[in-house]
């Protein structure tokens, strides 16, 4: 019998159910371990009982905000009541999976999904990146998919600051060496600087994969008498207390606990340990020797074997003395909540273990039969012979608390909103226009990012067709056929701060458009839902806002939400980060030989024309952040009808050959989409504003649905009678001019391209060098 005057999680004595039975006033640190006084009554409720240390820890876990999403389910409801069966259709696995699945034709499926590392990666930057990559990585494999590529949407505080020279340059190289030694490209992503992430950075990780269609694998844990069987890494103290209780909380308390120094918070990663493991699931699935798998991330063996029990027809038994371990002394709880990295759990037909373990073996990875299914009810976990894990896996997985939060438009919105950027000094003269723009291209969130993604191996294995700086990452998926998809990812969050809801449909239709650019036809949508503290009715409000922008977005651009990540208590104190939902989007191209470019070639005379309307409408811009630190006002109208016929319009112009580059019009406006066509396409062009507009509205507004695109002069007719027949709005905005070496924008000012350049690609060498 354990001794009741010792912590129950640092006793040396196993904790058993009988021993709850028979101790039921036992104090338990269940607060310490971030459940509520009402979370760990409902648990006692369940068991009839108190709970066992292993079963304390295995609910503290899973029903924590990062797993068990109690503050966002009510909201995100929202996006299967807007979700139609013409949207359904083409999705062969949706939210509540380990990703995304859709089907892209020709016997192809693809798998995508977007999740966050932030909390672990202020901790320790390179670990916590590459073990962001890492993670997501699993969860495609988890489909069955082999992954082909990730991109990486980063967010820190001020350039400038000492902390983000400190976070920065670890997560970045904890990106690339976790990827770059997967051989898997990095083919899209953002980084993007602001006070609001200054102790809070955002690092999120996205994955796609494919597989022919027949191959989709399910985590289910189903037919009595299957093998359960853990492989890959062995179980190490690394990560207890990881993602799933750092991404539930804000950064503040002590670092003990119990007079216990806590154990290590942020797991450690061995990518080449995943490659050999990616290596032998795919082969496991060509044999087709496997149930069901569940990938061990968040909340480890406890996520994994409830997951796994509770989506099968019966129950469980595990025996944690089967599990490998690299610490001695680990008590259950611990080797249930470790987070180490690089392990998966599948389900195996008993006349399959051998074959299976053989395919281990081949690949050198580490395989053992931890347990079985069994015609019982519950998931139960044997230590040294003894329960020390007997309930309901259900109740573990998905039945922990609901909050209904409440939500409140802040008092302070109105003021916000009234503080239009309209009353701010504008440039008029050429001269003032000429330093402007090469003020804004040098500032940090504008200026290029190549610092960072020449440490990222992004044409890896091939079949990378675009990777960064253009709009969006395009991969071949099908050699034989040229068959290939799109991703981007894309938020403004100060247009999501300034309108929560119309700010997010900013972001899908930004998001939407760069894939469109590319060529690609847009198909599906992942995200990842960065936010303060749920706590705070404000927070909540915007959580509510953004939900419904992005479902009601998607509704009415007839694609799906196929799954995401919702990451809260993004905040130092009482400072809430910017909210930042990140909206990525997947397209399909049948044949990536007709991708669009987004730097213009050298094909003299080509005409540049702007597609879309343009308004005066700076307020939330690049333009008033940079040139005076403000934030205020009301952001871009947003038309997603509109961004649908543009996308039309891309897609047909690529598959008929009438378009030769292609950039969008974001952050920076015509003025940032202008440097950076000509510096990636190392070409100069001649540009004409409109008489008619003012040209400081012309170059640095931020009005959406708008590209910019390059037609040969051979096409120009066929092109804008297409444009004309559909209702898009089109202008003839100047021409492409090789011999100048210069960007010449007429009345305004003529750039030398060496001039830009400098400007340009000078600002992050200069501050992380």
């Amino acid at each position: 019998m354990a001794n009741p005057d010792v912590d129950t999680l640092t006793s040396t004595v196993v904790d058993t159910t009988a021993h709850a039975v028979a101790t039921p006033e036992l104090a338990q640190p269940y607060l310490e371990l971030g459940l509520a006084d009402d979370e760990y009554a409902r648990i006692r409720e369940i068991l009839g009982r108190r709970p066992t240390d292993a079963e304390l820890a295995m609910y503290s876990v899973m029903w924590s905000e990062h797993c068990s999403y109690k503050s966002s389910k009510k909201h995100l409801g929202y996006f299967g009541e807007t979700s139609t069966p013409a949207m359904k259709e083409k999705m062969l696995a949706g939210i509540g999976e380990n990703a995304g699945v859709v089907d892209v034709g020709d016997g192809w499926a693809v798998t995508f999904k977007v999740e966050s590392h932030n909390h672990p990666s202020y901790v320790e930057p390179y670990q916590g990146a590459a073990t962001g990559v890492g993670g997501i990585v699993r969860d495609i494999l988890a489909m069955g998919a082999r992954p082909l590529a990730v991109a990486d949407p980063l967010r820190f505080g001020p350039a400038d600051a000492p902390d983000t020279r400190r976070v920065l340059p670890g997560v970045v190289a904890g990106v690339a060496g976790y990827g770059n030694c997967l051989g898997l490209p990095n083919i899209g992503g953002e980084v993007v600087f602001d006070k609001s992430y200054a102790g809070n950075p955002l690092v999120n990780a996205m994955c796609v994969g494919a597989m022919r269609v027949e191959d989709l694998h399910l985590a289910h844990a189903s037919g009595t008498g299957n093998k359960i069987i853990l492989f890959g890494a062995r179980t190490g103290l690394d990560g207890i207390g990881g993602v799933s209780v750092l991404a539930s909380d804000t950064f503040s308390g002590d670092e003990t606990a119990g007079g216990r120094k806590k154990l290590p918070s942020v797991q450690v990663g061995d990518p080449f340990t995943e490659k050999v493991l990616i290596e032998c699931c795919l082969e496991l699935f060509a044999k087709k020797i496997v149930v069901g798998i569940q990938d061990l991330g968040g909340a480890g063996l406890s996520c994994a074997t409830s997951e796994l029990a509770a989506a099968g027809d019966g129950g469980m038994h595990i025996d944690l003395d089967q599990v490998p371990l690299r610490a001695k002394g680990m008590t259950p709880a611990e080797i249930l909540s470790s987070e180490s990295q690089e392990r998966m759990c599948a389900v195996v037909q008993p006349s399959d273990v051998d074959a299976f373990m053989a395919v281990c073996a081949k690949w050198d990875v580490i395989a053992t039969e931890i347990g079985e299914v069994t015609d019982g009810e519950n998931l139960v976990i044997t230590w040294h012979g003894e329960t020390v894990v007997d309930v309901p896996p259900r109740t573990v997985a998905h039945q922990g608390p609901v909050y209904d939060r409440p939500f409140e438009r802040p008092s302070t919105q109105d003021a916000l909103q009234a503080d239009s950027a309209s009353s701010l000094p504008r440039p008029s003269t050429p001269e003032q226009l000429r330093e402007t723009v090469l003020t804004m291209i040098a500032s940090p969130n504008l200026a290029s990012k190549e610092w960072v993604t020449q440490q990222y191996d992004r044409y890896v294995r091939g079949n990378t067709v675009l990777a960064q700086p253009a709009d969006s990452g395009v991969i071949r998926i099908d050699e034989s056929t040229g068959r290939g998809v799109a991703v981007s990812t894309d938020c403004n969050s100060r247009f999501v701060f300034l309108d929560p809801y119309r700010g997010t449909q900013l972001a899908l239709a930004e998001s939407y458009r760069n894939v469109a650019t590319s060529g690609a036809m847009p198909l599906a949508v992942t995200n990842c839902l960065n936010f303060g503290a749920p706590t705070d009715p404000g927070v909540m409000w915007q959580f509510e806002r953004a939900v419904h922008g992005l479902a009601d977005g998607c509704a009415e651009l007839g694609i799906p939400v196929t799954g995401g990540n919702v990451s809260f208590f993004n905040q130092t104190g009482d400072t809430a980060i910017l909210p930042t939902p990140v909206v990525g989007v997947l397209g399909v191209l049948d044949d990536v030989t007709r991708r669009i470019p987004t730097g213009i070639g050298a094909e003299a005379g080509e005409t540049l024309i702007l597609l879309g309307d343009t308004r005066d409408e700076l307020d939330g811009s690049a333009w008033a952040e940079v040139m005076h630190g403000h934030l205020g006002g009301q952001p871009p109208a947003v038309d997603l009808a509109r961004e649908r016929l543009l996308a039309d319009v891309l897609v047909a112009g690529s598959r008929d050959g009438l378009i030769s580059a292609a950039h969008d019009l974001s952050d920076g406006g015509l003025a940032q989409t202008l440097v950076e066509t000509v510096l990636i396409g190392q070409c100069g062009a001649r540009i004409v504003l409109d008489p008619d507009t003012d040209p400081f509205v012309q170059l640095f507004s931020e009005s959406a649905g708008r590209v910019l695109v390059a037609v040969p002069r051979s096409e120009e007719l066929r092109f804008t009678e297409l444009c004309t027949a559909r209702g898009l709005p089109w202008r003839r905005t100047g021409v492409v001019d090789p011999d100048s070496g210069a960007l010449d924008i007429q009345d305004v000012a003529s750039f030398p391209l060496d001039e830009l350049r400098e400007a340009w690609e000078g600002t992050l060498p200069a501050l992380f060098d």
